[in-house]
């Protein structure tokens, strides 16, 4: 894999940042969800926002 620069490296932390909190925030928003679609529903986009977090951090590697 090519060096990357300080920007891409920035860009991707920021990136992960924004997508980790996504995570925790669509987690919260499940274990408070009184109606289990919305639940899951809230669970789906969790798990696909923690894709992106795992994805980016194959770039890394």
């Amino acid at each position: 894999m090519a060096q990357l620069s300080e920007k891409e490296l920035a860009s991707i932390q920021e990136l992960l940042a924004d997508e980790d909190l996504l995570v925790k925030k669509f987690k919260m928003l499940a274990e408070h969800a009184t109606d289990e679609k919305v639940k899951n529903k809230m669970l789906e986009i969790s798990d696909k926002h923690q894709k992106h977090v795992n994805e980016l951090y194959s770039h890394l590697s």
